[in-house]
């Protein structure tokens, strides 16, 4: 009689777990890519492909994929075709001005205005793994694009990076809000790290310095409204090969480098229209392939510095000397 008993309140015990309902397991650890690709790169360009994102993504803090790694594409892209962006005056975008804001139960305030504002501390970068993905002032997060996230310049804003280890300079549009790690100050686009020198080890003290777009055009125009001395008259010339036209002085200042000529005459048109010249397009190959340098000169010593900050004022980037 135990024995049926035991049996009874076995069968019992069975059909109560059974009904019972289940603790939810644990998420699995994600093992899939980074972003799922809609589509292959095409052609020359590694940053053609467009991933897929979704709500599922995001942790309720709205972070995305906090455990996934981050990743540039499979081959660099061209720097040389990528131009970078020029100052100038935008009304504040609509989203990602809000303020004050809260991430991970830290409060931030969104500057006013970001004239004035200069900081030093470390950089980071963020690529294929956001690319696609919405920006905070939701414009689509493009890596192979000359932009950054900041936690409190207001959106959009330009400013000029230069990495302290290496010297390197460049201009990027901040269109996003980070980086929220701590003691971080921007957060680079992938080709902005790749050309700042920041991509290789991921982190890097730099300079963050706020650009002015009044001022570039003032400047601009003050340049534009001055007499041009005949010694540097507006000119644009191209070069197919050095011989006996080659001028006596040997200073130029290369402005830019690019793979498509029509990038090259743009800013050759930027810098004629600013007054600055002569303006030499030369080509050249580098590494089997036609590139197209945008060169100011002759100059000299004096002249050289002297440009280059007016350059540099102008948000043309930091010119290279070169000496033939």
């Amino acid at each position: 009689m135990s024995a049926r008993l035991a049996l009874i309140a076995l069968s019992l015990l069975l059909a109560a777990c059974a009904r019972a309902p289940k603790k939810p397991s644990a998420p699995p650890v994600a093992s899939a890519p980074l972003a799922t690709p809609l589509g292959e790169a095409s052609g020359d360009d590694p940053c053609a492909v467009i991933y897929e994102h979704s709500e599922a993504d995001y942790t309720p803090g709205g972070l995305y994929r906090p455990g996934q790694r981050d990743s540039g594409p499979a081959r660099p892209p061209d720097l040389s075709r990528i131009p970078e962006p020029v100052p100038r005056a935008e009304p504040r975008a609509r989203y990602g001005n809000r303020s004050p804001y809260t991430v991970l139960g830290k409060t931030y305030h969104v500057m006013e205005d970001a004239r004035g504002y200069v900081e030093r501390g470390i950089a980071s970068w963020y690529g294929q793994k956001f690319h696609g993905r919405p920006t905070s002032s939701l414009e689509p997060y493009d890596m192979c694009q000359f932009t950054a996230a900041h936690k409190t310049l207001p959106l959009p804003s330009y400013v000029r990076v230069t990495n302290l280890e290496n010297g390197r300079s460049i201009i990027v549009r901040v269109n996003d809000r980070g980086p929220f790690h701590e003691g971080r100050i921007i957060d680079l686009s992938y080709v902005a790290a790749l050309k700042l020198g920041v991509h290789a080890k991921g982190t890097a003290p730099v300079e963050v310095r706020a650009i002015d777009p009044d001022d570039v055009a003032a400047s601009a125009a003050s340049v534009k409204a001055r007499p041009a001395r005949s010694s540097t008259r507006r000119v644009v010339r191209e070069r197919a090969t050095r011989g006996s036209e080659t001028v006596a002085a040997s200073r130029w200042l290369q402005v830019g480098s690019f793979g498509e000529r029509d990038n090259a005459q743009r800013l050759a048109a930027r810098l004629e229209s600013a007054g600055i010249g002569p303006v030499e397009l030369r080509p050249a190959e580098v590494d089997g392939r036609r590139v197209w340098r945008v060169r100011v000169g002759p100059v000299s010593a004096a002249e050289a510095e002297a440009l280059g900050a007016r350059l540099r004022d102008l948000g043309m980037g930091s010119p290279r000397l070169l000496s033939e």
